[in-house]
């Protein structure tokens, strides 16, 4: 009853193929909570595969709604007097997109494949939850209990930005109470390094567009006597980032990044694995480093841009120019002031003609730990100790998650320990997990779940 037989244990379950079992058939069911027709399968997987996994393992069930929205939430309290570990993950995946796939692949097929499992959700987040469960059951099969209470919530609509979470959280704020948070979403640093991030950016989208007039005017009778919104469009979006992407709205950029933010960050060289995309190295906040601009800074981004009929253009002036912007923001920019900001830079800038809109009601805010917060400090020498090297500390995550929930509202210390990497084509055709990302998580999640168990290795000791 070691902690090296509990991750001998863990590796053991990947060796002999029962993970790869399980993962499959998690990844054959379509929850794609996108698409309303895959309702039922989202409340299959709670059912049918989530509450017989956690059930077996001495957890109490519950599927819990909230807007409408199924959530799974499962608890194993052993003694009131230990720390409590609340995990998070998510069921539901983005739409399959069956037809983007490689030939011999499918979203809802395990293919291996160069050694990486091929299929949707094997990244984002299904691969990530069954690697932390196996983890679990790794150390209860060792010592015969976990040595720490555990509480685990997996929601069904993460890619739908979380609907009802919140509401969930402020409805069974005690039912959530713990510690601290230990999850898995996201990717790791490179797919070579193991990695912990302890906050995310922030993320709102909204619309910019100018309405000019009513129906297109022939371009060669009215050209250079009517305003061209597409025109005047890009010179506004123009307006708001330089050439090579530096923000020039003041109120979108953070004053500096803290020093302590700077210190982590300089152990976290961004490199091109193979896989991901190439750095523009002349793209974006100038003196930065590649990960104080990706962690520690905003950035600003056009994800689409239309006027007139791209399909099939006609020679006329469109009455209409629209874009869909993004920005990612950090903790020191105040969200409430994200859209006015833009306001008022582009009244001064002469475009008051151009609408701004916020996309959707759902905004993800900022959040970030203390890389020096005594629990991250706990998680890094577990890691160090399972894979005898230390791990990327991320203070916080490029990319956004609900992570304010658990937070600002659970007030929780929040430690993620993501099993992908950037390359992974989460959102995309031909996801994927590298077989050696999903063996080596089970090892150092179990040395986490084991060091949890035993006194003297807790933050506080008890």
């Amino acid at each position: 009853m070691t902690r090296e037989a509990a991750i001998a244990r863990a590796e053991a379950y990947f060796d002999s193929g029962s993970f790869r079992t399980d993962l499959a058939r998690r990844v054959a069911m379509p929850t794609e909570s996108q698409n309303p027709d895959r309702r039922q399968v989202l409340l299959d997987y709670i059912e049918t595969e989530l509450t017989p996994t956690f059930a077996a393992l001495g957890f109490i069930c519950h599927t819990l709604t909230e807007g409408g929205w199924p959530f799974f939430f499962a608890e194993r309290i052993e003694d009131s007097e230990r720390p409590t570990v609340l995990g998070y993950g998510h069921g539901d995946v983005i739409r399959g997109l069956d037809d983007g796939w490689d030939e011999g692949l499918s979203p809802w097929r395990m293919t291996e494949r160069d050694d990486r499992w091929y299929g949707r959700g094997v990244a984002d987040n299904k691969g990530q939850h069954s690697i932390n469960i196996g983890a679990i059951q790794a150390v209860l099969e060792t010592r015969g209990k976990l040595g720490f209470n555990a509480k685990y919530l997996i929601e069904m609509g993460e890619e739908r930005i979380s609907p009802g979470l919140r509401e969930l959280a402020v409805t069974h704020r005690e039912l959530f109470r713990a510690d601290v948070l230990l999850a898995s979403d996201g990717p790791r640093l490179s797919a070579e390094r193991p990695t912990i991030f302890l906050g995310s950016r922030g993320a709102i989208s909204f619309d910019i567009s100018i309405d000019a007039r009513k129906g297109g005017h022939h371009s060669g009778n009215w050209g250079g006597l009517l305003s061209d919104p597409a025109i005047r469009l890009a010179h506004a979006l123009a307006s708001i980032t330089g050439p090579s992407g530096e923000i020039r709205i003041p109120e979108w950029r953070p004053e500096a990044i803290p020093d302590n933010v700077r210190h982590a960050l300089a152990d976290c060289a961004l490199g091109d694995s193979d896989g991901d995309a190439k750095i523009d190295p002349n793209w974006g906040e100038p003196g930065l480093t590649p990960a104080e601009k990706l962690f520690g800074w905003s950035s600003f981004a056009i994800l689409a841009f239309e006027a007139g009929n791209p399909k099939t253009p006609v020679g006329a002036i469109p009455p209409r120019a629209w874009a869909r912007c993004q920005l990612r923001f950090v903790v020191d920019v105040d969200v409430r002031d994200i859209l006015p900001a833009l306001r008022r830079h582009l009244d001064s800038h002469g475009f008051r003609e151009v609408r701004v809109a916020q996309a959707s009601d759902e905004i993800f805010h900022a959040t970030r730990l203390d890389p020096e917060h005594p629990w991250v400090g706990w998680v890094v020498a577990s890691i160090r100790r399972t894979i005898g090297r230390k791990p990327a500390i991320l203070p916080n995550l490029g990319a956004s998650l609900p992570n304010d929930i658990f937070s600002e509202l659970l007030e929780l210390p929040t430690i993620w320990v993501p099993h992908s990497y950037p390359g992974c084509s989460q959102h995309a055709p031909n996801e994927h997990l590298p077989l050696f990302i999903a063996r080596e998580g089970l090892a150092l999640m179990a040395g986490l779940y084991w060091d949890l168990g035993e006194p003297a290795c807790r933050p506080g000791g008890r």
